[in-house]
């Protein structure tokens, strides 16, 4: 077999493969999706690691991603903000308990479970750490 057919078959078959990745959400997790986020009509679907249902979408050019249950009930919703958007009083526990950390990611996240808070992700060998703060500098994780 030639090299370039057998490029062809790897590729045809990548595609194939792929084009199951999208996944569609369940009825129920569309309605609460609709009801949470009214307006959003075509929200990106796939289903993450932990088995949520992942919506990604923007309000105002502001990405988005709210995970939700098979049985519809909403788990969280995220967005990605600059360290600067953080509360002063996580900035100053950061500066005093993680200061030779480098930052990687910072989010805030409205949980069904936790309430408001801020997941700060900093840099480590093998798997970064995430440390998630309420408004007023507590660590909550």
């Amino acid at each position: 077999m030639t090299m370039k057919k057998i490029l062809i078959i790897c590729l045809t078959l990548t595609l194939a493969c792929n084009a199951g990745v999208k996944a569609q959400a369940p009825d129920a997790v569309k309605k609460t999706f609709q009801a949470k986020y009214p307006g959003e009509n075509d929200p990106d679907w796939h289903q993450d690691d932990h088995g949520y249902y992942e919506a990604n979408f923007k309000i105002d050019g502001i990405k988005y991603r709210a995970d939700f249950n098979e049985d519809g009930s909403w788990v969280e919703t995220e967005t990605s903000i600059d360290e600067d958007d953080l509360p002063k009083a996580i900035l100053k526990v950061i500066e005093e308990k993680y200061a030779d950390e480098d930052i990687t990611e910072v989010e805030k996240v409205d949980s069904a479970s936790k309430g408001l808070f801020y997941d700060v992700e900093f840099k480590q060998k093998g798997k970064n750490m995430d440390v998630e703060f309420k408004a007023d500098g507590t660590i909550i994780n």
